[in-house]
């Protein structure tokens, strides 16, 4: 079905855009699929020779590394360091955690009424001794700077835990 006689239809830019544009994103699809696949299939050949790989290296280690700091490795690395605090608090916010997970656990249950309440009552109360535990090793220490860091940074939110399961201790008495 030919047009003899008609004029032929100019290729105009809509057409051209229409026949070669998605074929040259499909190329580039392909081409960007066979390296993703050339890049995760391994080689069957490896890209170094033996030699390459079993040839020693010089073992001349200096006596220091060049670092852009001045001072020695030593100090940079008790700069660096944890301190007895941050141990102590790391440890603490860890039983913390714990504490609180069991609590919101045992809080909901309580709210809603079901049989694993007092259970998860008992855990929470628990956890929180645990808490308590560590937090007044540290608080009633021979340090006392370390107490007194230790108060000021989780202090409060131990205490808030502390109000939290005694207002869910009473809201089950209440519901009893």
């Amino acid at each position: 079905m030919t047009n003899a006689g008609a004029p032929p239809i100019p290729i105009t830019k809509p057409h051209y855009q229409a026949i070669f544009i998605p074929k040259m994103v499909a190329a580039m699809h392909r081409a960007i699929l066979m390296r993703s696949l050339r890049l995760a299939i391994p080689r069957a050949t490896p890209t170094r020779s033996l030699s390459t790989i079993t040839r020693s290296r010089p073992t001349t280690h200096p006596q220091y590394t060049r670092s852009a700091s001045h001072a020695s490795p030593n100090y940079v690395r008790w700069l660096s360091s944890k301190s007895v605090a941050d141990e102590k608090i790391e440890e603490i916010t860890e039983l913390y955690a714990t504490a609180q997970d069991e609590f919101e656990i045992a809080m909901e249950e309580t709210e809603k009424q079901t049989v694993y309440a007092e259970e998860d009552r008992t855990a929470a109360r628990e956890e929180l001794t645990k808490v308590q535990e560590a937090y007044k090793a540290v608080v009633e220490g021979p340090d006392s700077e370390l107490a007194g860091e230790v108060k000021r940074r989780i202090g409060q939110r131990i205490r808030e835990l502390e109000q939290g399961v005694a207002a869910m201790e009473e809201v089950a008495q209440n519901q009893d």
